[in-house]
This record gives C-alpha cells, structure tokens and sequence, in this order.
C-alpha cells in the first residue's frame, strides 16, 4: 500500500479508536456502534482469494470424494474454516474471507504482537490512565488502578479471562493503545492477514474493526509457533491475585452441554453484539494437528459456537488425508519473499509458515523491555513437553516448519490450584 494511503487509514482507525473511548462513558443503548452486518447478511459477491482462488468464493468450498466424508449438515455460522496447521492445507471452508467482527478472538493478534516485548518477571503499577477507554460492558479480569502486577499475570487475565482490562493495561506499557493499534496492523499485513483492519486491541466492537476465519487462523498459527503463547492459551485455570480464574474456553475447560475436547490444547474464543460468537481453536488427534476457525454461528443456543468447531474438528480428522486441499495458509511476507521457497510441484503450505519463535516479534517489534522482578511474580510452571519436531528459524526471517508443529503435551494441559 502507498505510503500516503496508509497514513490515511491509520488516521481514520485512531479517530474510530478515539470514538470508541468516548462511547464508554455513554449509556450501554448507545455504546454499541452500528452493526455492519446482521443474521440475514450475505456474504460479498467478491472476496480476497489470499490462500487460493476458492477461498475467495461465496459458500462452502470441500473436494469430496470416495472415502471423504461429508460435512455435518447443521452448521450454521456466518464462516467457518479447517486447516492443518503443520502444512497450511485448508481442509474445507465456508466464507473463509468474508469480513465480519472478530470480538476477543482478534485478541490473538494482539499477543502475537506484543507477547515478546516485555519478559514475565516484569512488573507494572497500573495508573488510572492504563485503563482509560474501555468500552461498556468489556470483559475483565479485575485489575485496579494503584496495584502492581507481573506481565506474566497480566497474559494470564488476557488468555483466561479475556480481560479488556489486563489489554489496555499491556497496550499502556506499549506506548499506548494508538501506538498499539498501529503495530497490530503492521504485524496483520505483515502475515498477509489482509482481511483485517484493527481499530481496538481488545477486539471489543468498533466501527471499521474487521477480520475473517481465514486471517483469524493465520493469526492463531503464528501465535502457536511462540512458547509462551502455547503455555497461556492451553492453560486451564490459574490464580490472579487472591482468586481463581478459569479459562472461559470451553472446549479446553469444559461446561454442562460441552465436554473437554479430546486433543485440545487453546486458542481464543469470543463473543460481542455484533460479532456473535467466534472462536478458533487447535487440537490434535492421531498425529494431526488442526485448526478450526468458526464465527458467528446463527443457531443461537448455549454454547453453539464450541459444537460447531467440534463438528468441524471431528470431520477434519476424519478427512485428513482423504480430502484434497482447497487451499492453503500462506506465509508472511518475509518468508514469501526469501528465496528459500519450495519447488513449483511441492504441495500447498508446506515449505514456510507463520510467525517468529518465542525469541523474536513480528513486524514494527520493538526490543524487549529490561525487567523489573518483585516477590509478586509467579512462574506458570514447568516448560510443557513438546510434541514432535521444532520449528527452525533461519535466517533473513524465514521459518520452515518440521514435520511436526510444536504443541504442548496435551495430557498435561496447565492448570494451577
């Protein structure tokens, strides 16, 4: 994009964001800005074909066959997508680019943005200022103005509780939630997430603020390729403070109508008025690893959003294997461009992928802050075992991935008493 058109839109998503704030202040019937899209909303006649030419079509785009099994019949969200996460292969999909309200689950681009910048150890008073902004009704975790928290503990009321507060307070020590915004953006363009555009860090409803099942998952397969977000977001329950709080996952954690998902292990789930709900999750199963991106289901039962992505996962490793591709997760722009590429017969997604490693950030990353370590910080633990290979990072920004992508051990999901 040209330098003065990108200027341009960053300008006017800041003014959205600025909006944004001063609608927190206002009644709860007026906080909400207008939906951009509703339950009888269809989707473009033209959609990016980013990953491939089908990705970009209306409806649902699966290669069945002998032996491949059929989609179930009662899905109902607005855009749904399944994905391999170690070869990039999209399995199936339905409206993969269409552009709607992410709610929390843009909360995945935030951690992959701003996860490397400041180490767990570190501490941070918050100001009444930090927590500026929210908008009405946010999710939170429970932060007050004047106490100290690690930022370990802060990822944790991200993750686990989706707490807006725990955000804005991450985006304070990050220059602020402008400055936040913009990275967010850049990191967005730079894993060729084009579908999305960032107005809040905290995925609360904005006017403007958009991204699709298909960005979504780029986002959550970068995200999985750094240790620390592995750990956080397969993390079941934990203390903050003097209280426990319980990942709001519910196929991690489990709830009356929805068992734990066998082979579980993250990612983020969401839910706001005009988003619906929304939810991207990873599991593994038989030695393959998959990744369901599922938004806005129009059933709306309790729930519904975490049955429909375990439909999806059931059907995906049932098809692994059998279904031909109808796409695939590209790259970011560093690894697309190096010339380190496959060869013109190698099969889609499978020579490079997603984001850095648990050491580096991604685009407009600025260096790691210096710590500060008080008698508050609380270790999550033991390193989780791995499964399989590691990715490797090569250099001039190139990531190849092993024939296994690196997930925790899931027989040992994190839960702290």
């Amino acid at each position: 994009m040209p330098a003065p058109k990108k200027t341009a839109r960053r300008a006017l998503l800041v003014t959205s964001a600025t909006l944004l704030s001063l609608s927190a202040a206002a009644p709860a019937a007026l906080a909400a800005p207008t939906p951009s899209t509703s339950p009888t909303a269809t989707p473009p006649a033209k959609m990016s074909s980013v990953g491939g030419a089908r990705l970009g079509r209306a409806g649902t785009q699966v290669n069945l066959a002998p032996g491949v099994p059929v989609l179930p019949k009662d899905l109902t969200a607005l855009s749904w997508i399944v994905s391999d996460a170690e070869s990039g292969q999209v399995l199936a999909a339905h409206n993969a680019h269409w552009r709607l309200p992410p709610a929390s689950t843009l909360k995945m681009l935030f951690a992959d943005t701003l996860l490397p910048r400041f180490p767990k150890t570190m501490e941070h008073k918050v100001a009444p200022t930090d927590l500026a902004g929210m908008g009405t009704g946010s999710s939170v975790v429970g932060i007050k103005a004047g106490h100290s928290y690690t930022v370990h503990d802060l990822w944790l009321g991200v993750f686990l509780r989706s707490g807006n507060d725990a955000v804005h307070v991450l985006a304070a020590m990050n220059e602020g939630v402008d400055r936040t915004v913009e990275d967010m953006q850049d990191h967005a363009d730079e894993l060729q997430a084009l579908d999305t555009e960032v107005v809040s860090p905290d995925g609360y409803d904005a006017p403007g603020q958009l991204s699709s099942a298909y960005d979504l998952t780029l986002f959550a397969r970068s995200g999985l390729q750094k240790k620390d977000f592995r750990d956080y977001c397969s993390t079941v329950s934990a203390k903050f403070g003097s209280t426990e709080i319980r990942n709001t996952n519910r196929l991690l954690s489990g709830d009356t109508d929805v068992p734990v998902y066998q082979g579980i292990a993250g990612v983020k789930n969401g839910n706001t008025t005009q988003a619906g709900a929304t939810f991207t999750g990873v599991a593994e199963r038989g030695g393959k690893v998959l990744l369901v991106t599922v938004m806005n289901p129009q059933k709306h039962e309790h729930n519904e959003v975490y049955k429909e992505t375990a439909k999806l996962f059931d059907w995906g490793f049932q098809a692994a294997g059998k279904v031909t591709p109808v796409g695939e997760l590209v790259p970011p722009k560093s690894a697309a461009s190096s010339t380190a590429r496959p060869s013109a017969g190698a099969s889609p997604g499978t020579a490079s992928s997603g984001q850095a490693s648990s050491g580096t950030g991604g685009s407009g990353s600025k260096p790691m802050a210096s710590a500060t370590t008080g008698s508050g910080s609380r270790g999550i633990g033991t390193a989780l075992a791995i499964a399989g290979g590691l990715l490797v990072l090569l250099g001039g920004g190139v990531f190849l991935v092993n024939r296994r992508w690196p997930l925790p051990d899931l027989m040992r999901r994190r839960t702290r008493p």
